[in-house]
């Protein structure tokens, strides 16, 4: 007996294969009108403890270069914002953007949690609570809900799982970029004959499955450019135990030759990847909300070299997503936030340990040009956080409840309650557009 393959079954099985099939199936449905209808956020998470005294070095702080050690930039070395701060060498996309006023960083934000572990602090993050396991719904999918009786808000996940941060009780559609769809490689051929003579999902899907490729090969690289990296800063040849004696050996100019193939390629795909999100946001229904996963910020030892990497990725992601959203760009604000920072102090492996406040990057055509968000609380000791980490002077979860009021038109009141549960206390950070 054969099943009759009808839409709503093809959209059942497409779950789970690395196919946005219910962002294609539903949100290309709808465009909503009105100024609100055009306003988009995008929220990257920067996964394993982000370094800010690298995103944003403060070269003009006393105590900076003391601190850091054999891994302080020099001024000379860094993208200056201004006379306290630089943006790492990596990030010339986002220092264009803000020489243009369309880049800001928060040099001292911090999630409400202490405790310095990864999955703890990254919980808070998503979810928005005070406290850790506070909730079990992300905080951008609270939005979505909050919005959904007054405007149809679309949300987009992008990474190799939904994270928790759009988890909850309103569906968001998402993008998964490192699945494989192998055991059902049928599937996506019967979706576009199912689709063809459908003028609106034909095309959506078609792209799907092209951004679906592009996403599985950013990620790749992205995942593999770093331990390269690590491979050619620490080892000066390339030697197997045991090789004879006369056998030609990878020398550390040849190694660096092929990280730097392998970074161009990460960091080609990488913009690829921002300026197909870009491309999904500008579509007739597409999302207005999305969150964005990227990993590899755990940087305890050899620390220079692979925020290098990582942060060229950030870079490329945020190019190419201002690429892709073209005239919409004025219409955008991102925010870039880590779940904590890293300690001052340089280690004795050449990285950092886990910390508290870390650096955030804001950015869109939305925002408004300003100097630092928030207050720089210096390096000096005794300012230091216990001792040993730039000291939070800005709870993100403002940061958020202002982007959410004054771009997003959220109310206060339901910032305060159901957005950020039990978080009155916390002023919404107005006047970023």
């Amino acid at each position: 007996m054969t099943a009759q393959i009808n839409r709503r079954s093809l959209l059942s099985l497409g779950v789970g294969l690395g196919i946005s099939v219910n962002f294609l199936g539903s949100q290309a449905f709808a465009a909503s009108e009105g100024g609100l209808a055009r306003k988009k956020l995008v929220v990257i998470i920067c996964r394993g403890g982000m370094d800010g005294l690298s995103v944003s070095p403060p070269v003009g702080d006393p105590d900076y270069a003391r601190l850091r050690g054999s891994i302080a930039m020099r001024r000379d070395e860094v993208l200056m914002l201004d006379d306290t701060f630089g943006l790492h060498p990596e990030l010339q996309a986002v220092h264009a953007l803000a020489l243009n006023g369309e880049a800001r960083i928060a040099p001292a934000i911090a999630s409400p949690d202490r405790a310095r572990s990864h999955f703890e602090a990254q919980d808070v993050l998503e979810t928005g609570a005070a406290h850790v396991y506070g909730t079990e719904t992300g905080w951008l999918n609270r939005t979505l809900e909050s919005l959904a009786p007054i405007r149809r808000v679309e949300g987009l996940s992008v990474g190799s799982t939904a994270p928790l941060i759009l988890r909850g009780k309103v569906q968001a559609a998402s993008w998964s970029p490192g699945k494989l769809v192998d055991e059902t490689a049928r599937l996506p051929t019967l979706l576009q004959d199912l689709y063809k003579n459908d003028p609106m999902l034909g095309p959506a899907f078609a792209r799907g499955l092209e951004t679906e490729a592009m996403a599985q090969t950013a990620m790749t690289a992205m995942a593999a450019s770093p331990a390269m990296n690590m491979a050619a800063a620490s080892t000066p040849s390339m030697t197997p135990p045991g090789t004879p004696p006369g056998t030609p050996q990878m020398t550390m100019a040849s190694q660096a030759t092929a990280g730097d193939k392998q970074n161009k390629a990460g960091g080609d795909a990488a913009r690829k990847l921002g300026a197909t999100l870009g491309g999904f946001m500008i579509q007739a229904g597409g999302p207005q909300i999305a969150a964005v996963s990227l990993d590899g910020f755990d940087t305890h030892a050899g620390q220079p070299g692979q925020i290098a990497t990582r942060l060229s990725y950030v870079d490329a992601v945020l190019d190419g997503l201002h690429q892709g959203l073209g005239p919409e760009w004025k219409n955008t604000l991102v925010i870039a936030v880590t779940e904590f920072g890293r300690t001052a102090r340089v280690n004795g492996t050449g990285g950092t340990d886990h910390g508290t406040a870390s650096t955030g990057l804001v950015l869109g055509g939305a925002l408004k040009r300003g100097g630092i968000i928030g207050d720089w609380p210096t390096l000096s000791e005794k300012a230091l956080f216990e001792n040993r980490d730039t000291a939070p002077t800005l709870d993100m979860r403002g940061l958020f409840k202002g982007a959410l009021a004054d771009h997003m038109g959220v109310d206060r009141a339901i910032l305060d309650s159901k957005v950020f549960p039990d978080s009155a206390g916390v002023r919404p950070l107005t006047g970023l557009v």
